[in-house]
Order: C-alpha cells, then structure tokens, then sequence
C-alpha cells in the first residue's frame, strides 16, 4: 500500500509543481514591480521597506490557472494611515482597493495577480495592530526551519490535497486551513503522508507546539485568548506563543478534512488530488429516484467580492438550510462560492408529513384567535396553543413562497437576490 501511495503522489507532484519556467517569469516581473515600488518609497521619502511574503516566498506554490502573489511593504511604526500612503506609493499603477480592517491594494497581471499589503515594521509580535503584521516573521520561520526541498514539496501535496477537498483557506465561508498553518503541520509531522495519518485519529483539543513554547496542555488554555481555542486542534504559532495558527479552523471543515484523510488512506487515488467539481445531473438523478424534492439555485449579495461576499452568502446559505428544515428533511446539500458576488446552493429534500407550529398563550385570546382563523387542526398545550399542518406544497412552491415573505430580512442578510435555476 505504502509503494503505492508513493507512486500515485510522485503522478500527483508532477500536476502540483510549477514549471521553472512559470516560477522564472513571475519571479522577473515581481522583481521588477518590487524595483519600482522602492523607488516610489525612495522618492516619496517614506521609510518603508518590500519583501516578498506568500507561498511563492517560501517555495511552497502549487500550479494553479491564476496565481496570488503577496508583496509586502513594512512600514516604519512612525507613519500613520499606511494603506494611504501605499495608494500614493503604487501610483499610476491600474489596481483595485480592497476595503478590510486595513485596505490593501490588487494589480491584475493576467495569468496572475499582486496583493499589495501594508503592514507595520514590528520587532515584538504583540505590537501587531493586525494579523498581516506577522507575515514577515511567518515568511522568515518557513524560510529558516524549511531548508529542505523534499519537506517543501511534501507542502505542496499538503497544499493541493486541502485545497481539492475544500478545506483549503482561513477565510469565513471556508473556515480551513491556512497556507502557513499547512507548513507548519507538515514540518512538524515531517511528511504529508505522516500529517494526514495524524490528522486521520486526532482527538479534538490537541495542542501542537512545535517549539515547545508550554510546558503542558493547560498552559496554553491559560494564555492563549478564549476566542482562540474555539478550532477543533490547538497550532500555536512558533513566532507567537499567544496566536493559535489553526484558530479559523471550523469542526465541519475540520470533519470533512479528517475523512478525505481516512478515504484516500483506505483507497489512494489521484483523484483526491483534483478540486470537485459538483455534479448536479448526478445528484439530481439520485435525488429523483429517492423521490426527494432537489433544487439549485442562486443567490447574490451587493457585499465587496471575496471573503465579505462569501461569508454573507455562506450565512444566508446556513439560514436557509435552517428554514428549509422546518418542513422538509434535507437529505443532501451543498454552497459553492467561487470569489464574485453570487453563490450556488442545491438541496434535496424530503418532504414531511406534517409539522407542528407553535402559536401564542391561550391568555392571549386576540391572537388566538387570529391564529385559530389561519389554522384548523389546532390543540393546547401547557398553556399555548398549537396547530398541525399537513405539507402539501414542494420545495420550489416553499421557497417562491418564503422569498416573496422575506425580501425585508434577505436584504438586511446583505443578498439582493435568489433565483432558482432548477
């Protein structure tokens, strides 16, 4: 099984890695643009300095259709408003602003793009006013501790391993891994067949220190803020005892991650190396044949594109599912965001008999009655009144049905629109 396992990810590593000649060409333009941002800061008299942050500093880029580069620019604690003076510094340049707990800057190349970040020059990592402050010091851990190419391109299975079971990102609708927590993960367990044998039987709560930061797990509960020891597995950041490195990671991420672990360990393929692509037909068809109502469908938020948009239309996914379960048994579901500002979901449900649905207290005798008008097979009990209804409409007729209800509460969710494709 091991010869096995060994040679499909040998197949796989040849798919993940770039060529020499991509890494060359981005390695000269990102020269080149780093060259004439510095001297804009020259010229500009700001004392601020570049570096090249993200997976193409620390040689753990996989291939992908379009590739994000991180450039830095560290600026003196001195200077205020730094994502001010990085508009002024980038210039003439055609680049789009990114509003967050710091804007940041993004210049379209094409095959890929440059994310422009200001960040504060800290030496004390409890001085950083926000989490991209420690990019700097994440990006000179990986680069210090990982000098061996053969645990960067374990990284780059890792990578695309969590990338292709959508556990791939810190941001809120994926609520994954990150790329620096992944690096850290197979550095630490020394190869990617050894991280995800791991990942496969952790307990829930475990803490990994890799530099040994705590002397026992109670420690870290102790220090680390509360709002941190939320994820499922403790990662405290070897260049922050206080962060925990896995703190976006979501238990049902975490559960999808652990089982994607568990099937390629028990039937190894390439194919849990290659992104899903949902096929609705199938589903579809499945869902058919179990008699269960299926529907996909659209919605759309007027929020800034990326992780605001996808945590907005993930929210309003999660509300739906939840409104959908008050008459149906839903069976199988699924949200996919791709960046934009619209989202897909689908459901396949099976409709119930019927449902009780709670009503005011008998005391309340006007809008009892309000309620006996709307209801005919009612019933008390502990002191409230109740009523049994039948479910005769499927899961299109709900849903045409509670969007023209709740246009008022979809909007204040931040999504201008749902139509049902199918």
């Amino acid at each position: 099984m091991t010869k096995r396992i060994g040679e499909i990810l040998k197949i796989v590593f040849e798919k993940i890695n770039p060529s020499k000649e991509e890494a060359y060409l981005i390695k000269c333009i990102i020269d080149n643009f780093r060259k004439k941002i510095g001297k804009k800061i020259k010229e500009l008299k700001i004392k601020a300095d570049v570096f090249i942050g993200g997976s193409f500093a620390k040689k753990t880029m996989i291939k992908k259709d379009v590739y994000d580069i991180d450039v830095f620019i560290r600026f003196d604690k001195k200077h205020e408003n730094i994502s001010e003076l990085t508009r002024k510094i980038l210039g003439n340049f055609r680049k789009k602003e990114v509003k967050g707990s710091r804007n940041y800057f993004i210049i379209d190349k094409g095959h890929f793009f440059i994310e422009i970040v200001p960040v504060l020059k800290i030496n004390n990592p409890r001085k950083a006013e926000n989490v991209m402050d420690l990019s700097y010091s994440h990006v000179n851990y990986i680069k210090k501790r990982i000098k061996n190419p053969k645990i960067l391109d374990e990284i780059k299975l890792a990578k695309a391993f969590c990338h292709a079971n959508g556990c791939y990102g810190a941001e809120s609708y994926v609520r994954g891994f990150s790329g620096y927590a992944i690096e850290l993960l197979v550095y630490h367990y020394g190869s990617f067949l050894k991280f995800i044998k791991a990942f496969e039987k952790i307990r829930v709560k475990e803490v990994i220190d890799i530099e040994k930061h705590f002397k026992n797990k109670n420690d870290v509960f102790m220090d680390l803020n509360e709002s941190k020891l939320h994820s499922p597995i403790i990662l405290v950041d070897p260049t922050f005892k206080s962060r925990n490195a896995l703190a976006a990671l979501s238990n049902e991420t975490f559960e999808k991650f652990k089982k994607a672990c568990s099937e390629f360990l028990r039937n190894p393929s390439g194919k849990f190396f290659e992104p899903r692509v949902l096929n609705l037909d199938k589903i579809k068809a499945q869902a058919k044949k179990k008699k269960f109502d299926f529907v996909v469908l659209n919605a759309m938020t007027d929020r800034q594109e990326g992780d605001i948009a996808g945590a907005k239309l993930l929210k309003f996914y999660n509300h739906l599912t939840s409104e959908i379960d008050r008459f149906f048994e839903v069976k199988a579901r699924g949200f996919e965001y791709k960046k934009g500002k619209s989202a897909r979901y689908f459901f396949a449900a099976k409709r119930k008999k019927e449902v009780i649905l709670s009503g005011p207290l008998i005391k309340q005798e006007e809008n009892v009655r309000d309620f006996r008008k709307k209801h005919k097979n009612i019933f008390y009990k502990s002191g409230k009144v109740y009523a049994r209804e039948k479910i005769n409409f499927d899961l299109k007729e709900f849903l045409k049905d509670w969007e023209r209800k709740n246009r008022g509460k979809i909007r204040e969710m931040g999504v201008v629109g749902m139509k049902i494709l199918g």
